[in-house]
């Protein structure tokens, strides 16, 4: 997939004024710092893609960019500063549960994950939380340019012990650095396979 047109289009707390149209949608959600403004921009070509919205608060928001007027990435807000509640399980905010759970459009989630981390708890809630209700997601490893191939192996191996407990099989997942562009095509094939079996079967 050649992306020709990325542009924004409504940031806000409220799925209800998301846009109405039914293109597809994915989303892209990770822990704070996990590189998800760097590659929105690298898998868009675009340099500040993700900060146009332009306001302070910005990663509070559900912010959606239409990209070659065919579909909408959506750069919902990081979870990693939310605490963990036992009692409810809640690891984000209320709009975002909203979102995943409300949005007939969303066809995908990209969980993004640094690689250079052992599998961190919220990582893997998150990540339940979206099996648990059917929610189709892949994994985005990120900064893979800062770990050796093998560590990198490693890593992706740790995550798939740990899941291999409770899931069948190791959710798809994609190894991404968005200052060498590693990852960027096979993220924008798979979107754009998703998207051609959506056609075919309308």
């Amino acid at each position: 997939m050649k992306i020709k047109s990325a542009e924004f289009v409504v940031s806000n707390s409220d799925v209800t004024k998301c846009p109405k149209d039914m293109l597809p949608e994915y989303a892209f959600i990770g822990r704070s710092n996990v590189g998800k403004s760097s590659l929105i921009n690298m898998l868009t070509s675009r340099k500040s893609l993700a900060k146009t919205s332009g306001r302070p608060g910005k990663t509070q928001l559900i912010n959606h960019f239409i990209i070659n007027k065919e579909w909408y990435l959506v750069d919902l807000p990081g979870y990693g500063y939310a605490r963990v509640s036992k009692s409810t399980k809640k690891v984000f905010q209320k709009f975002i549960t909203k979102y995943f759970e409300q949005r007939e459009q969303l066809i995908c989630a990209f969980v993004l994950v640094d690689i250079r981390h052992k599998p961190q708890p919220i990582d893997l809630e998150f990540m339940q939380y979206l099996g648990e209700r059917g929610i189709p997601f892949c994994i985005i490893f990120t900064k893979a340019d800062k770990l050796k191939p093998n560590a990198i192996d490693n890593h992706v191996d740790d995550y798939r012990h740990i899941m291999l407990e409770t899931w069948e099989e190791m959710p798809k997942h994609f190894i991404t650095s968005s200052s060498k562009s590693i990852g960027k095509e096979e993220v924008l094939e798979f979107i754009d396979e998703l998207n051609s079996g959506m056609a075919e079967n309308a």
